[in-house]
């Protein structure tokens, strides 16, 4: 018997990911990923001065928030052979370790967490038990403690103040039984581990404010804190109120710091022992065999690939004692492809381009109804396919742990290890019997999950670290933040090209730029979720998100029920979908809302 399923919208805020399922005797056997709406901002940002583009391409994203924008300042900077003082690389390590902190920590716990804890069994539970499951989950760092706030009073008023919510509002509220398949038996966390979960859901959403500071602090505001070609625009003056003194490089610190303990004593330990109750789902998702990372946090000067606290390299069929290289240059090495996209190429949909002389130009020729099915022999996304020689990649923090942990990095390598003998300790524990987690036991959902905590962890390591750094450089007498030798056009060659290669949150960014006669000429940026939601390429073979999907059980579901949904989406929130690069205005029928004139001056 087969049956085909329709999940649209996937993510929980964004809701511009379609995923299309075919069923075969309970099991998913094919699946068709589509990002269902466009933007188009490399064609926004054509003919502008090179230096404001960054301003521009960080709207793609509200969420990732200063990635597009320090990935754009990056490769400007490349085409145009700018080397930016050490302070203020320092200053953009810390911020993009203050953005992938914060990410995660909001995408498990306000995004994914849902579709694993039961909040409404947490109004059932034992304050009591919930405190003593919770500080029984012991930090891997030994520096650390069991998370303070964890007593049975804690547990009793966060219950009592959501208690009070849902008496307030019983027919409209996320509680209500109709809102979602809550009691439904794919959900298995005792009511006291859900109560735990639901409790520091809540500390996260405050958490991640103060979180926030640290890009203010450098950046002027947030979201969308200010870069600036050859360095940062905020100055550094230990005597000036108004600058960057030392009372506010300690409250970076002192916020660092309290990232750090939350990332360690609630965030990775709560991921452990959730996963711990679905031993299944070490085993489904695993999707594809290769990874790509980047690489990030250079700890020289940006460009100097071999010096970053975070590995680049690409693994191969899972394959963790070797790291293939990775060249940006080799235009038949990272291609886009078009086949399966609504967009056309001057060489046509078969072939690749890199992106470096990519091509953005419209061709839909998709349904004219959102509740058509796609069929799977035209193209059926606005997604283009990324390859690099040929071969589809998974990026994100699963692809940076085993980048790194190939490459050798002590940190990966210690961190990943004792999460995984907690993790199996854990299971075994919960289940009463021994589930077979180990290291391979990574390459799944479950596992993809955890990959996110245990980057946390290492993001806020890298902060630290980076921090340290730039304290040590200004006691050195240095307090330099922008390189203006070559802000002036005049300085410039007529004609460039650049790139920058980035770990966003969600994985391997690049952004590539020409520049002809002080104006861009072309702009490309190959992101994430391009990588890991792109449909088929000319070879017919899958991306991260519709293989990962293959071989998910589902039977004795509805096609049309929750579980049918949860059992889909589960996998592919692991990847933390970010579908803001393509972005258009539809109301709920399907209507074009606003439709804008890009060629308007």
């Amino acid at each position: 018997m087969e049956i085909k399923v329709v999940v649209d919208p996937v993510t929980r805020i964004e809701g511009h990911l379609r995923m299309e399922a075919v069923v075969r005797d309970g099991v998913i056997t094919e699946a068709y990923s589509t990002g269902t709406m466009v933007r188009g901002i490399e064609i926004i940002v054509k003919d502008r001065d090179p230096r404001d583009v960054w301003a521009f391409v960080m709207r793609v994203c509200g969420v990732c928030t200063s990635m597009h924008g320090l990935a754009s300042v990056r490769s400007i900077e490349n085409a145009l052979g700018i080397e930016i003082p050490y302070n203020a690389e320092m200053v953009r390590n810390i911020m993009l370790a203050t953005l992938q902190s914060r990410d995660h920590l909001v995408h498990f716990y306000q995004l994914d967490a849902l579709d694993w804890v039961d909040i409404v069994a947490a109004l059932k539970a034992d304050p009591a038990e919930a405190s003593r499951i919770a500080q029984s989950l012991s930090p891997l760092n030994s520096s650390y403690s069991p998370w303070g706030e964890n007593s049975p009073g804690y547990f009793s008023d966060v219950q009592r103040r959501v208690k009070k919510f849902v008496e307030a509002n019983p027919k409209n509220n996320l509680f209500s039984t109709n809102r979602w398949c809550w009691g439904s038996k794919l959900y298995k966390l005792p009511p006291e581990v859900s109560l735990i979960g639901l409790a520091h859901y809540l500390q996260a959403l405050e958490f991640q404010k103060e979180i926030c500071k640290i890009q203010t602090i450098f950046g002027g505001k947030s979201p969308h804190p200010n870069y600036l070609v050859g360095g940062m625009a905020c100055a550094i003056n230990m005597q000036d109120p108004n600058a960057i003194n030392m009372a506010r490089l300690a409250f970076v610190k002192e916020i660092a710091e309290q990232v750090s303990r939350f990332a360690n004593e609630v965030f990775l330990p709560d991921c452990l022992a959730i996963m711990a109750f679905y031993p299944e789902w070490a085993h489904i998702g695993g999707g594809l065999h290769n990874y790509l990372s980047y690489g990030d946090y250079p700890m020289n000067h940006y460009g100097d690939f071999g010096n970053c606290l975070q590995k680049q390299g690409i693994v191969m069929n899972r394959d963790l004692s070797h790291v293939e290289p990775f060249d940006a240059k080799r235009l038949d090495g990272l291609q886009e492809f078009v086949n399966n996209a609504w967009y056309k190429y001057s060489v046509g949909k078969d072939k690749g381009l890199h992106p470096s002389i990519g091509e953005t130009v419209f061709d839909y020729t998709g349904p004219t109804s959102q509740f058509d099915w796609l069929p799977g022999d035209q193209p059926y996304s606005w997604i283009k396919t990324p390859r690099y020689m040929g071969h589809p990649m998974e990026v994100g923090p699963l692809a940076r742990l085993a980048v790194n942990y190939a490459s050798g990095n002590d940190m990966t390598i210690d961190i990943t290890d004792r999460a995984v003998k907690q993790w199996s300790a854990l299971t075994d524990k919960f289940n009463s019997r021994a589930c077979g987690i180990d290291r391979n036991s990574l390459f799944s959902t479950a596992g993809r999950i955890i990959a996110r905590a245990v980057d946390a962890v290492e993001a806020a390591e890298y902060m630290s670290i980076c921090y340290n750094k730039l304290i040590d450089n200004i006691k050195a007498g240095d307090e330099t933040m922008f390189n203006g030798s070559k802000w002036q056009p005049s300085t410039w060659p007529s004609d460039c090209m650049g790139f920058s290669l980035n770990e966003a949150p969600r994985g391997a960014l690049a952004h590539y730029s020409h520049i002809t006669h002080g104006k861009i000429a072309n702009y490309q940026m190959v992101v994430p979720t391009t990588w890991n939601a792109s449909p088929r390429d000319p070879a017919n073979l899958r991306s991260a998100f519709e293989e990962s999907i293959i071989g998910t059980p589902v039977a004795g579901f509805a096609p049309d029920s929750p579980e049918m949904a949860l059992s889909i989406i589960r996998t592919l929130h692991s990847f933390d979908p970010c579908m803001a690069c393509a972005v258009h205005l539809y109301d709920e029928n399907g209507t074009v809302v606003h439709k804008i004139d890009i060629n308007a001056q």
